[in-house]
C-alpha cells in the first residue's frame, strides 16, 4: 500500500506527476515485474493501471507491506 511520495526539493515535478498518476496514500500497489539485475524498469500496478517506472522514480514511492485483500483499518 502506498504511504506517500518523497519530494526531493520544492516543487518536485516527478513527485507531483507520480501523485497525479495515482501514487497517493492508501492506494494498493503491486509489483508486476522488474528488469533483471535490478535494472530499469519496474512494472507496478495501481488499480487496473500499470506503470513502467525507472528505479529512481520507484524509489520515491513509499510503501508498506500488506496482505492481499486486506482492508485498511
Amino acid at each position: 500500500m502506498v504511504t506517500g511520495v518523497v519530494d526531493t526539493g520544492a516543487d518536485d515535478p516527478i513527485a507531483r506527476r507520480l501523485r497525479e498518476l495515482g501514487f497517493v496514500a492508501g492506494e494498493p500497489i503491486r509489483i508486476v515485474a522488474s528488469a533483471p539485475l535490478g535494472r530499469d524498469p519496474v512494472l507496478v500496478q495501481i488499480g487496473s493501471t500499470r506503470f513502467a517506472l525507472r528505479q529512481s522514480e520507484a524509489a520515491r514511492v513509499e510503501v508498506t507491506a500488506g496482505t492481499a485483500g486486506q482492508v485498511p483499518a
